[in-house]
């Protein structure tokens, strides 16, 4: 069975499947740097994690989209700030010519194992 949560029109927060969830978060910021935009976002991403009956912790693969890779470090320093120990997922990062908002920086892609 497949368990949607946060279900709109275009969207789901989170989509679980065979044990899997998967996800995409973006900050409900369009202004700030990029540690406002990343501390929001993964803020956010905590809630739906437990919605979906998951958390950071079980995180399997993310994929990080950059308006700028000169965010890079700014990033990081966020998302290993928030990440616990011993738990990173396999990783990408690339630079993105744009994201849905105008005011955006960051956006990810992710994949956890279900609680």
């Amino acid at each position: 069975m497949i368990d949607r949560q946060g279900t709109t029109k275009r969207y789901s927060d989170s989509t679980r499947f065979n044990g899997v969830v998967y996800l995409v978060e973006v900050p409900t910021l369009e202004t700030g740097d990029i540690a406002a935009q990343t501390e929001d976002l993964l803020n956010n991403l905590d809630k739906v994690l437990a919605k979906a009956g998951t958390d950071k912790s079980r995180l399997l693969q993310v994929q990080v989209f950059l308006t700028d890779m000169t965010d890079y470090e700014g990033f990081n320093a966020v998302w290993e700030a928030w990440l616990p120990n011993g738990c990173a997922p396999s990783r990408a990062c690339v630079e993105v010519k744009g994201l849905a908002r105008k005011g955006w920086k960051v956006e990810l892609v992710l994949t956890a194992a279900a609680a």
